[in-house]
C-alpha cells in the first residue's frame, strides 16, 4: 500500500522538462510538442478589468488545452516606458524605470504560471529584446550613456538600428543592468504557489533574449562572451530548467553558420531555436499568393533541414519556435481567409511530425502568434494603450500574424497532426 501511494503521489507530482541527448524529456518520456507564442500572457492577469485580464487568460488556456497546445512561449523581461525607435513599446514593464523592478509585475506572470501548472503546459521565458517593442537593448544602452534620449525615440534606419544595437555587448553597465533584472527574475517567489521561480516545474527555459544578434561583425567576439557568461550565470543559480539562447538561426548570427553552431554548442545552452520570416525575409513580394507559396515553402524546408544537421551534430534538440504568415491578401480582419497560411504551417508541421515519429532532433513548433479572443479594431491599424492584446506587438498591424482563437482552419490543421 504505501508503494502504491508513493507511486500516485510521484505521478501527480509535476515534472520538469528534461534535455537528455537531442530529445526533451519529462519523467523520462520524450516531449514532443506544438506550441504558441503567447508573449502578453503575463501581462493579462494585471488588467483592472477581470473580464479582460484573468477571466480571458483561463479562457484562453482552457481553449489552447483542448486544442493539444502544451507549451507556450512568453516575455518577462521588459524595459522602460513611452516611444522607442518611433513606436510606442509594450505596457507595463517589469524596469519601468532604470534598476526599479517591479514584483507586482511578476504577479501576472505568477498567475499564469499557476493555471499553465493546472493544466500541464510548460513555459518558455525570454528574458530581454534584441528589439524595441519591449524596451530590450536599446533601453539598455540608453540607460548608460550610449543612446539620448532623442536619438531613442525616432526612427532608427536599419544601418543605424545595427550600429547602437551591437554596442550592448561592449557596454559593461547594460550588461550588469541585464544580470540584475536576470537575479531579480530569478529569486522571484511565485505568490500563488509558493515557489520560487528556480523551482516551478510549468517554467520549461530560460531565454536569454528574443532573437539576440551581434548586429555587427565586430561585435561578435563580445557576442559569444556574453552569452557564455550568461547561460553560465543561469545554470549556477538555476539547475532544474533548460537554458536556450532564442536565435532566428542562420539568418540571425549574420549568415554565420560557424557562428550558429559554436555558440550552441556550449555546454549550458542546452537546445537550438530558429525563426522563420518570409515576409521580412524577403521571400516574396508585396503579399502571399498561391504562386509564389512553393517557393516560401521549399525555403523554409531547406531552412530547417540546414539547422536540424547541425542539431544532429551537436546532439541536442531544435524547437522552430517562431514562424509566421499574413493572412490570405494581406488581410488583417480575422473573418478573411486564412488559406495559405494553413498549408504554410502544415508544411513545417509535417517535418515535426516526421521528426516525432523517428525520434528526432526536432522537437517543438512554436507558430506566431497567438491572438486568442481578441480583434482588431477596424479602421485602427495599430495598437493603442487601453486595447487588448494581441499576437501582434505594438509595432506591428494588428492582425498581421495573429491567429485567433475564431480560425478554425488553422486549428484544424494542427489538431490533424497532433493526432496522427
Amino acid at each position: 500500500m504505501l508503494m502504491v501511494s508513493f507511486s500516485a503521489s510521484n505521478a501527480q507530482k509535476p515534472a520538469f522538462v528534461r534535455s537528455v541527448g537531442h530529445q526533451f524529456v519529462i519523467n523520462g518520456a520524450p516531449y514532443y510538442y506544438v506550441g504558441a507564442n503567447y508573449w502578453y500572457g503575463g501581462l493579462l492577469a494585471l488588467q483592472k478589468d477581470r473580464v479582460k485580464g484573468k477571466e480571458r487568460l483561463i479562457r484562453e488556456l482552457d481553449f489552447l488545452k483542448s486544442q493539444g497546445i502544451n507549451n507556450l512561449r512568453v516575455l518577462v523581461g521588459s524595459e522602460g516606458e513611452g516611444e522607442i525607435n518611433g513606436v510606442d513599446r509594450v505596457k507595463p514593464a517589469l524596469q519601468a524605470q532604470h534598476q526599479v523592478f517591479s514584483a507586482g509585475f511578476l504577479r501576472g506572470l505568477d498567475f499564469l504560471l499557476m493555471e499553465m501548472a493546472k493544466r500541464k503546459m510548460y513555459a518558455v521565458l525570454f528574458l530581454s529584446n534584441n528589439w524595441e517593442w519591449s524596451g530590450g537593448f536599446l533601453q539598455y544602452l540608453n540607460w548608460n550613456g550610449q543612446i539620448d534620449n532623442e536619438t531613442l525615440k525616432r526612427k532608427l534606419n536599419w544601418d543605424e538600428q545595427r550600429d547602437y544595437t551591437s554596442k550592448f555587448y561592449t557596454c559593461a553597465g547594460c550588461k550588469s543592468d541585464y544580470q540584475k533584472q536576470l537575479k531579480f527574475i530569478l529569486e522571484h517567489k511565485n505568490t500563488y504557489s509558493g515557489k520560487k521561480y528556480v523551482d516551478e516545474p510549468a517554467i520549461m527555459a530560460w531565454e536569454l533574449a528574443n532573437e539576440p544578434r551581434p548586429m555587427r561583425a565586430s561585435a561578435v567576439a563580445a557576442y559569444k562572451d556574453w552569452i557564455s557568461v550568461t547561460a553560465n550565470y543561469i545554470k549556477s543559480i538555476d539547475q532544474n530548467h533548460l537554458v536556450t539562447i532564442g536565435t532566428e538561426g542562420f539568418m540571425g548570427t549574420d549568415e554565420n553558420w560557424a557562428l550558429f553552431k559554436e555558440i550552441h554548442a556550449n555546454k549550458n545552452i542546452d537546445y537550438l531555436t530558429i525563426h522563420i520570416w518570409p515576409k521580412n525575409w524577403g521571400w516574396f513580394k508585396n503579399v502571399p499568393t498561391r504562386e509564389n507559396l512553393p517557393l516560401v515553402i521549399e525555403k523554409t524546408a531547406a531552412y530547417i533541414k540546414a539547422h536540424e544537421s547541425i542539431a544532429k551534430q551537436l546532439n541536442k534538440a531544435l524547437v522552430i519556435e517562431e514562424f509566421g504568415l499574413p493572412r490570405d491578401g494581406h488581410a488583417f480582419d480575422p473573418l478573411s481567409t486564412t488559406g495559405l497560411r494553413d498549408e504554410y504551417f502544415g508544411s513545417i508541421f509535417a517535418l515535426w511530425a516526421n521528426s516525432r515519429k523517428h525520434s528526432g532532433v526536432i522537437a517543438g513548433c512554436n507558430f506566431w502568434a497567438f491572438g486568442g479572443t481578441s480583434r482588431p479594431i477596424p479602421s485602427q491599424l495599430f495598437w493603442q494603450d487601453g486595447d487588448d492584446f494581441s499576437g501582434d506587438p505594438p509595432q506591428e498591424e494588428q492582425g498581421l500574424n495573429a491567429v485567433f482563437d475564431s480560425d478554425r482552419s488553422t486549428w484544424e490543421i494542427i489538431q490533424d497532426y497532433l493526432k496522427r
